[in-house]
């Protein structure tokens, strides 16, 4: 059925019937302030169950948010990377169990040649960040970032612990597609999205930047917890993230870990086959069951050296085992900055994407996430 509530501006969407207590936890985001615009959707077995929306795209709310308004979704795009690497797998091209260095034998320098596939996509490489300063506008070239990474000299033992990547960990995969594929994750993604409609993109060209959300930057930090130099280097340092870059500049780059922008309905349809069985929206088998099982193995569980939290990686995806992602502990999913989130929960053949342009911040367990997450589950 239509979706409308007179509570949320400009409110619209689908929604199946025994989901309306989702809708009523969205709309209490509205009712609250706490939102500026969002969307939220839910699939399950192959169909798009709950796909809502409203609010605004600008502070003077003069626009409205609707089925076309993407907006970035940070980290939230590392399960689109993880997706991306699964089916890499399914198709033989890669091999979570095989070094980095097979694919990309650059990457054997300075001790790295024994990092494996999986664990570079569960943060054990060692390569949170760059100890030397560069020109923050270098995240912008592909080249330069991925020469530095396969020169660099891991900052802990490779597999000895894990600590978050938030902007490596998406060229590390990037580059990986890229040897075995010849593709670029915007192309992939291109592929997918071309045929199936979804909106959801790694690099902006102008027509789509148009449809982008302004995001109104969070009232404070995050909390990152005790400082160490990892931290610093992953999230503090004047280099550790792209700067002196325009907006169009930045939006057009393919920064796969943090700049994907996407509606909430294409989050969670493109990580369904996760979810699934590996089979996507269109009835295709899109993953094997193998690398499903390869994917969401536990690759290692502890204290993150970089994010405040004890923390247990997939290959790319977080296992749920501090409830971040909804009520199945033996879910999975990925925070993005500022609140937006994806969950991946093959138990009960779900996905689920939460997307926003108002940030928070926290860096994962967005309370306004969790009440629509958790009224998913009350419905199931």
């Amino acid at each position: 059925m239509n979706w409308t509530n007179a509570a949320v501006p400009n409110a619209a969407g689908k929604l199946t019937p025994d989901f309306q207590p989702v809708a009523d936890a969205f709309s209490k985001n509205f009712e609250e302030g706490l939102e500026l615009g969002a969307s939220f959707a839910v699939v399950q077995n192959g169909e798009l169950l709950v796909d809502i929306r409203g609010g605004f795209v600008d502070r003077k709310k003069e626009h409205p948010w609707t089925d076309q308004t993407i907006a970035c979704i940070y980290s939230s795009g590392k399960a689109v990377v993880s997706f991306l690497m699964a089916r890499a797998v399914s198709d033989g091209k890669l091999d979570y169990d095989k070094p980095v260095a097979a694919y990309w034998p650059e990457f054997s320098a300075a001790g790295k040649e024994t990092i494996t596939v999986a664990e570079m996509l569960s943060h054990q490489a060692g390569l949170c960040g760059f100890p030397e300063e560069m020109a923050p506008e270098s995240w912008l070239d592909w080249d330069v970032i991925t020469g530095k990474l396969a020169n660099m000299e891991p900052l802990w033992q490779p597999g000895s612990a894990h600590g978050y990547h938030p902007q490596t960990v998406g060229y590390m995969a990037g580059e990986l597609l890229r040897r075995v594929t010849g593709k670029t994750v915007g192309t992939l993604i291109r592929e997918i999205t071309d045929e199936a409609g979804l909106s959801i993109f790694c690099g902006l060209n102008p027509a789509e930047m148009a449809r982008a959300s302004f995001m109104p930057k969070p009232p404070k930090a995050p909390d990152l917890g005790v400082m160490n130099e990892f931290k610093q280097l992953a999230f503090l340092k004047p280099w550790a993230a792209p700067a002196r870059v325009s907006r169009e500049d930045w939006m057009a780059a393919e920064i796969p870990a943090s700049n994907m922008h996407s509606t909430a309905a294409a989050l969670a349809s493109i990580v369904h086959p996760l979810a699934n069985g590996g089979i996507a929206m269109n009835g295709n088998q899109s993953l094997t069951e193998t690398a499903i099982e390869q994917a969401l193995k536990e690759r290692i569980t502890g204290d993150d050296l970089v994010l405040p939290f004890r923390l247990s990686w997939a290959a790319g995806l977080m296992r749920n085992i501090n409830r971040h992602f909804g009520q199945n502990e033996n879910a999975f999913g990925h925070a993005g900055f500022g609140g937006s989130c994806v969950v991946v929960d093959p138990e009960n053949n779900l996905s689920i994407a939460y997307v926003m342009n108002k940030m928070s911040p926290y860096l994962v367990g967005d309370p306004r996430a969790i009440r629509s997450i958790d009224a998913v589950y009350d419905c199931l």
